[in-house]
């Protein structure tokens, strides 16, 4: 395989994945003329990476791979989960949707959550989805400035930052993205693809 796409525009998520596979030319979105809003309407993670990685290679023609990620709270029966950035209203705003996490978890102990990304790689053989989960805790007030997202409310477990409290290349190293894009890779060396 030549190419494959990204379906991102996440400069940051497509620098790294552009070094981890070396001899393949990884395509974004732009690349490859594609500006509109990718359909994101199942109620799963594997649904919505799916169905954007299929809906890229059928309109597209080239092979793609999309993720989805969702932070899942014990406490509030797997909430926000599927719908984690758009939690707090569909304008998908990460300080609205950390403010209602906190909030809801205001009277509970139960601080258990994990991370979990699905990506899936959509081609001509059909989807292959790969995951990544990392267990952790919410804590109880933003703690650092790096990352996106919850990152300044999660710390993973056997860590004492949260996620934006460490680098970029800490976190990749241990968390759910970084767990299913290496899980991808491999199976892109394996299956000779690269």
């Amino acid at each position: 395989m030549k190419k494959i796409v990204f379906a991102t525009n996440n400069q940051n998520k497509l620098k790294e994945v552009r070094k981890a596979l070396p001899k393949i030319k990884v395509l974004s979105l732009k690349d490859i003329k594609c500006f509109e809003e990718l359909p994101e309407e199942k109620d799963t993670l594997e649904g919505n990476a799916q169905q954007k990685a299929e809906y890229v290679y059928l309109k597209y023609g080239v092979p793609c791979f999309a993720d989805d990620t969702g932070l899942v709270i014990r406490a509030l029966d797997g909430s926000p989960g599927v719908y984690s950035a758009r939690y707090a209203g569909p304008e998908c705003d990460s300080e609205k949707n950390m403010d209602l996490v906190l909030e809801n978890l205001l009277n509970t102990n139960d601080r258990n959550a994990h991370f979990k990304t699905v990506i899936c790689f959509f081609s001509e053989e059909g989807p292959k989805l790969f995951d990544g989960i990392i267990e952790g805790v919410v804590l109880r007030e933003r703690t650092g400035s790096d990352g996106f997202g919850y990152d300044p409310i999660f710390k993973p477990n056997g860590y004492n930052l949260s996620f934006a409290q460490m680098s970029m290349d800490k976190k990749n190293e241990i968390s759910h993205r970084g767990i299913a894009v290496r899980k991808l890779i491999h199976f892109l060396k394996s299956s000779n693809q690269t």
